[in-house]
């Protein structure tokens, strides 16, 4: 992870304090220790950067001094970068506007300092203050006996970024069970690169249970191909390892499968499938094999098609597939994270993804994307806070 950007790292380091150095020092006389208090903070964080890419192996211990890396180059290198932005382009500004010269390093500066508080706040309380976001989702083909039924879902926990907050693992299945689900759901990524992520929450994560079950599907990080240092004998162990493990948990991972859930002589489907994103993320899932054995699922009669709930980590799939090729009416996926910042409705996500957050509805059908709960890596959030998600079916 640190390799690859590792490039990034060193320019925003190095770039920042030299632009600062030439920027206010530069020519003017200081005592040693103004120095040594100028370029110690990046100076430590470039030399970190370097180790934890030689180190990186992506155990517990490494994984938590990444998480302290990252935290502490958020605070400390960000601002500085975004001091470095705002006064070029104020510099730009104030070629064509003089006047505006006088005021480019206040702005600058309270950029920075916004920064700074947005980066502090994420770090601290974001990654747990937690939601719990209801929607409903109403529909001519739900069965009258499933009208108010509770789906609970979670995504993205990446427990790696739990490993410091254990306690909040213990909120949300708490959080979970007070809703009062009928099922209860995940859409993907649990770990980010090792089964061993789930040591110690797998007790935890077991006492979620609902009446109809407790249902999971892969993510694209579920499949350990972001441990470049792993062969791939070693990925497919991995992997093996994690599904047995949520298995051992309660839950019903499901593979390109589907479950009927029934309500005395009602029905609906549930359908999950693999991790189906467009590149560089995996492409496995399988619509035709997962509903392929549906009963009466592609009949040409006058009989209402069967109600169903499609599980797909990547909203991306809905719009590829879901909705051109079947007649799947709910779509719940995760996977976005709402890149972990939202300010006032907006993320940089929605330049990546038409569908990031919360409930899309089109033709009657619809699509609902959880933010998820956790980070891939970085332990911060603002905005886009985690959340368990509740929907509500209703025959309309």
């Amino acid at each position: 992870m640190v390799l690859r950007i590792l490039p990034v790292l060193l320019f925003t380091l190095v770039v920042s304090d030299l632009y600062l150095y030439f920027r206010f020092m530069r020519g003017r006389r200081h005592k040693l220790w103004a120095y040594i208090s100028f370029f110690l903070p990046n100076a430590l964080l470039l030399a970190a950067a370097l180790l934890l890419t030689v180190t990186e192996d992506h155990s517990a211990a490494n994984m938590s001094q990444m998480i302290i890396f990252f935290s502490l180059y958020m605070l400390v290198a960000l601002p500085k970068m975004m001091f470095v932005i705002v006064d070029l382009i104020g510099k730009a500004v104030s070629f064509f506007f003089p006047k505006a010269r006088k005021a480019c390093t206040a702005v600058s500066s309270a950029s920075a300092l916004l920064l700074f508080a947005v980066m502090g706040c994420g770090v601290t309380f974001g990654p747990s203050y937690l939601q719990v976001r209801h929607a409903d989702f109403p529909s001519s083909d739900l069965p009258g006996s499933f009208d108010g039924y509770r789906i609970v879902q979670l995504s993205d926990f990446h427990l790696t970024s739990f490993r410091n907050r254990p306690r909040l693992v213990e909120k949300i299945v708490r959080r979970v069970m007070e809703q009062q689900p009928d099922m209860i759901v995940f859409t993907g990524d649990l770990v980010s690169t090792s089964a061993d992520e789930l040591d110690g929450f797998e007790e935890m994560l077991s006492r979620l249970h609902a009446p109809d079950g407790v249902y999971s599907i892969l993510g694209n990080h579920d499949y350990m191909t972001y441990a470049r240092y792993l062969t791939p004998q070693e990925q497919t162990q991995e992997l093996e390892d994690l599904k047995a493990r949520q298995r051992g948990m309660g839950w019903d991972l499901l593979l390109n499968e589907h479950r009927i859930i029934r309500q005395g002589g009602d029905s609906i489907v549930l359908v999950g499938v693999e991790n189906d994103g467009k590149p560089p993320f995996p492409e496995r899932g399988n619509l035709e094999k997962a509903l392929g054995e549906i009963p009466g699922y592609g009949r040409a009669d006058s009989r209402p098609p069967a109600f169903k709930v499609l599980l797909s980590h990547d909203p991306s799939h809905w719009r590829r597939k879901v909705l051109p090729q079947t007649d799947i009416q709910l779509t719940l996926s995760g996977h976005t994270h709402g890149m972990q910042f939202m300010l006032f409705g907006w993320s940089p996500s929605e330049y990546l993804y038409p569908e990031w957050k919360h409930m899309y509805r089109e033709k009657g059908r619809g699509l609902y994307v959880s933010l998820g709960l956790g980070g891939a890596l970085i332990p911060f959030r603002f905005g886009a806070w985690p959340e368990i998600n509740v929907i509500t079916l209703h025959n309309k």
